[in-house]
């Protein structure tokens, strides 16, 4: 059987800093969704290095995690040209039958929401780092996206930045739903984050990294220089935590297995599905 191939655009938001989430991206494009029929054709697009955009031939779009403040770039010729992309996917998907689909991870997730002002951004109190709980709303315990995870279920969390006070009257204007928060934490008088946001059947975000996988991610933070880095900054304890659940399946292997699978399963359905009906 001759393969269907998909056409992916990674918008890498990495600003040429060295990372592991493009390597996982690329492995989970590579790796297939165990669908002998369907082959992921990826190419990269360094946006806030190069001002590198996708057009609108591509099928499906994964924009990337990055370092810095996801408010820095006001003004940015990299800013403008992905807020022109956004609209124009919007736009794109609210006039035609073949539907483009798009999953923003972390930083792109939080200039999404500042860009579209849907909620606020801002600096956390402290960083969230490590692999965290992932709470549903009962919109997110129905989302394909989540699909198969517990709840709360765990991923790579690493970030100084958060959205928090979702702007209703925006989000129920454009029917946004928010599909999951950051972990309880009773003991702390504060809003708990945003951690994924449901655009419309075809777009959405999410605060957290499902692209993390236990293996990479137990090699790298195993590297004396990590090591001594993350004890530096987070403690012991919080690094034998972060060894301990890589070693577990339950945890963000499971997320790595699940959350981009899914994505990508659900907008191959609806690209087969639109040919069928225009064929």
């Amino acid at each position: 059987m001759e393969k269907k191939h998909i056409k992916v655009a990674i918008i890498d938001m990495n600003d040429n800093v060295p990372n592991q989430g493009m390597r996982c991206i690329k492995q989970i494009l590579s790796d297939g969704i165990q669908d002998d029929s369907v082959k992921f054709d990826y190419k990269v697009f360094e946006l806030r290095y190069k001002n590198e955009i996708p057009d609108l031939s591509f099928d499906v779009y994964i924009s990337t995690g990055g370092p810095g403040s996801p408010l820095a770039g006001a003004g940015e010729e990299w800013e403008i040209k992905f807020k022109n992309w956004l609209d124009s996917v919007f736009a794109w998907n609210n006039k035609e039958e073949s539907k483009k689909s798009v999953l923003m991870i972390c930083y792109s997730f939080q200039l999404m929401a500042h860009l579209y002002k849907i909620a606020d951004v801002q600096m956390r109190k402290s960083s969230s780092f490590g692999i965290t709980p992932i709470h549903k709303t009962e919109d997110g315990k129905r989302d394909s996206l989540y699909e198969g995870l517990s709840d709360p279920f765990y991923a790579a969390d690493f970030r100084d930045w958060q959205v928090i006070q979702p702007k209703r009257e925006i989000m129920e204007k454009y029917g946004f739903k928010i599909l999951s928060l950051e972990k309880i934490r009773p003991h702390v008088p504060l809003e708990r984050a945003i951690t994924g946001i449901r655009l419309n059947n075809e777009m959405v975000g999410v605060q957290f990294h499902p692209e993390a996988d236990s293996e990479g991610m137990y090699f790298h933070f195993s590297k004396p220089e990590q090591k001594e880095s993350i004890i530096k900054k987070h403690g012991q304890a919080k690094y034998e935590q972060i060894l301990e659940r890589l070693k577990k399946e339950d945890y963000i292997e499971k997320t790595y297995r699940t959350v981009i699978p899914n994505f990508l399963r659900e907008g191959i359905s609806k690209i087969i599905s639109e040919e069928s009906i225009l064929s």
